[in-house]
């Protein structure tokens, strides 16, 4: 803990000063003093600050209500900027956001295949690449980096990615050498669930999670508003739990793990399994008779078309997730559930059946009238999870020593 002295007072101060004009601006200076509870000369002084950091500007006068008429001050988001770095298993996207997480550029680069120390090389290039377009770089509050698995926050270290063959990787010092910016590695899930609370359409909910369904399968959980993490930043591997103890054996050691019944892998290997076996598909035209170019966009067009493979495919998934999600209400009684990834987002059929699943097999006062909803972002979830990351942690005062 930090201690209590002046300085403190002054953060405290200046955090709350600005979270109000971003919340309530335009605003005027006698009115965030009387909001704020501060005096109008701590007011005057922290806003003077933000002005000449770019963080806030003038918008010009307001309405009196007597006497002279107030200047007004907003947030001004486009004077600096956050990179963000969404790393998959199968690709690496970067993005140039403002401080409202809006994607100015992005650009994304495939991974064919890179694990381990060749992913890290990929993405450090691509990144060295992507920077030298940006304006000036003290402008740049910070780089989000989000990545599959289990993350240590703190130390800005990934310790494990079973499909990248991620083991320990300090990456938060590996970028903050190279570039000399403050830097912030988070697990993807998590900086989803951020981003949903953040910018989504489930800003009402303090208790929240998140789940992706498509390379492998995760869950960010935010209880109270705030990201659980765990002891050593591992919660949230819903993907790494069971649904079949006579399943096969993960690579996380596990037996019968969900991700190996509903991720993309384990759906693809199904329906390979039903066109070598005779069973008719409209797949087989959509890859024109090449099975790798199915991809979970044509799987996801076969279901619209009423496929009778893809359908039954997509049940089996449905069952395996709502009995995994069934869990997770009971275990967290969370305020609503948002489905994400390749397989998951632009899929209402599979969302339905989970729906009518959870109903049917939930506690009930758990279940009733919980909302599962599709992601609010499409595509864009990990790139603007990753500002959220960073707009998070420079807008939001803590007592923690830094």
């Amino acid at each position: 803990m930090r201690k209590g002295d002046l300085k403190l007072v002054q953060e405290l101060n200046r955090s709350m000063i600005l979270n109000k004009i971003r919340g309530s601006g335009p605003i005027s200076r006698i009115s965030l003093a009387k909001e704020c509870s501060i005096s109008p000369s701590t007011v005057a002084s922290a806003v003077q600050e933000l002005i000449k950091e770019g963080y806030v500007s003038e918008l010009g006068a307001g309405k009196s209500s007597g006497g002279r008429k107030p200047i007004l001050l907003q947030f001004a988001p486009d004077n600096h900027f956050i990179i963000a770095v969404a790393i998959t298993n199968s690709s690496i996207e970067l993005a140039e956001l403002n401080l409202e997480a809006h994607i100015k550029r992005k650009c994304l680069k495939p991974v064919k295949g890179e694990t381990g120390e060749e992913v890290i090389q990929l993405m450090t290039e691509e990144l060295d690449l992507f920077m030298q377009d940006c304006r000036d770089l003290e402008r740049c509050a910070g780089i989000a980096v989000t990545v599959p698995g289990v993350v240590n926050v703190e130390k800005g270290i990934v310790y494990y990615n079973s499909k990248l063959r991620l083991d320990h990787v300090p990456l938060k010092e590996i970028i903050e050498r190279r570039y000399g910016l403050r830097t912030w590695i988070e697990n993807d899930a998590n900086a989803a669930v951020l981003a949903e609370r953040r910018f989504g359409n489930c800003g009402e909910y303090p208790d929240l999670i998140y789940i992706v369904v498509g390379d492998g399968v995760g869950a960010g959980i935010l209880v109270n508003d705030n990201v659980l993490r765990g002891s050593s930043g591992g919660a949230g591997e819903f993907g790494h739990t069971s649904v079949s103890r006579s399943g096969i054996r993960c690579e996380c050691g596990n037996v019968g793990c969900l991700e190996n019944a509903v991720s993309w892998s384990a759906v693809y290997s199904r329906i390979v399994a039903g066109i070598t076996s005779g069973r008719p598909t409209v797949l087989s035209e959509l890859c024109r008779g090449n099975f790798s170019e199915i991809r979970p966009s044509l799987y996801k067009e076969a279901i619209r078309l009423g496929d009778a493979l893809s359908m039954d495919i997509n049940e089996e998934v449905a069952e395996h997730l709502s009995a995994g999600i069934v869990n997770l209400l009971n275990l967290f009684n969370p305020g609503a559930i948002i489905m994400d990834g390749s397989l998951a987002y632009d899929n209402p059929v599979l969302l339905e059946r989970i729906r009518e699943h959870v109903q049917r097999r939930g506690m009930r006062i758990l279940k009733d009238g919980i909302p599962i909803k599709p992601s609010s972002f499409g595509t864009d979830g990990n790139l603007i999870g990753g500002a959220a990351v960073v707009l998070s942690q420079i807008f939001r005062f803590s007592l923690a020593e830094s």
